[in-house]
């Protein structure tokens, strides 16, 4: 199964939801698919959509999916790398209105240099992301304050 967690802001990110559905359409993602797409209006036929799903269903769906697909941000993706999970992070973008601004885009880098995650910097790059993902072996992460606090530090740090 495929979990897709598009976080709780009021920002729409249909353009993930969008890329999804593509990659559903021409075969690359076989799996069922599970949303939670926040305030995003999407509607699908191949999808199990929600709005919101409380945290503790969250962690249960996590647990069962092979790969996660998450916007950029810390909770769900500590969440699911906590959990061994693969995941592809996917910013939300100032330009498209996703976001305040493109911190999104730094977190995703972060995570992604230190080899927790398949960190991508467009939706157009989901299906490449889908076939890595398949032999990607994630790093072990280890539930560490100081390894959140030094991640958070260089992204402060590098503005």
């Amino acid at each position: 199964m495929i979990l897709v967690l598009l976080g709780t802001q009021n920002n729409s990110f249909h353009r993930l939801l969008e890329e999804v559905q593509k990659n559903i359409d021409n075969g690359t993602i076989q799996e069922e698919v599970v949303a939670q797409k926040g305030y995003t209006k999407f509607e699908s036929k191949d999808m199990t959509l929600y709005d919101k799903i409380p945290t503790d269903e969250i962690k249960k769906l996590i647990d069962k999916a092979d790969v996660v697909i998450t916007h950029g941000g810390v909770g769900s993706i500590i969440t699911s790398i906590t959990k061994r999970k693969k995941v592809i992070a996917v910013p939300r973008l100032k330009k498209y209105k996703e976001h305040v601004n493109d911190h999104q885009l730094d977190i995703i880098n972060s995570f992604n240099e230190l080899g927790y995650i398949l960190g991508i910097h467009s939706v157009e790059e989901l299906g490449e992301a889908l076939k890595k993902v398949k032999n990607f072996k994630p790093k072990e992460y280890v539930q560490n304050t100081g390894n959140i606090i030094k991640i958070v530090e260089d992204f402060i740090n590098s503005h």
